[in-house]
């Protein structure tokens, strides 16, 4: 099973997670949407909050925009964690 294989992703997203060397649905497992959608920032990309949507409901075998509903705080929240873990 490949990434193109999860829920929520197409092409271009696709792309975007290859770019920051995010190539299988293990490592993507490994890192956790929040810290995958940080090293995907970090390679460059233009990625919106819906990427973050999209792995946090092909992890959890949701739809994105489910997750965008339910999880959004938790989420921003442990996204704001990650970014301080890496500023100071």
């Amino acid at each position: 099973m490949n990434i193109s294989d999860l829920p929520n992703f197409g092409p271009k997203s696709q792309q975007m997670l290859a770019q920051a060397g995010i190539r299988t649905i293990e490592q993507l497992r490994e890192l956790g949407a929040v810290r995958a959608y940080v090293q995907v920032k970090r390679a460059g990309t233009n990625a919106s909050l819906n990427l973050l949507w999209a792995m946090e409901g092909a992890l959890s075998g949701r739809h994105w925009q489910e997750v965008a509903k339910h999880d959004r705080l938790r989420l921003l929240l442990e996204l704001e964690d990650a970014g301080n873990e890496h500023s100071g």
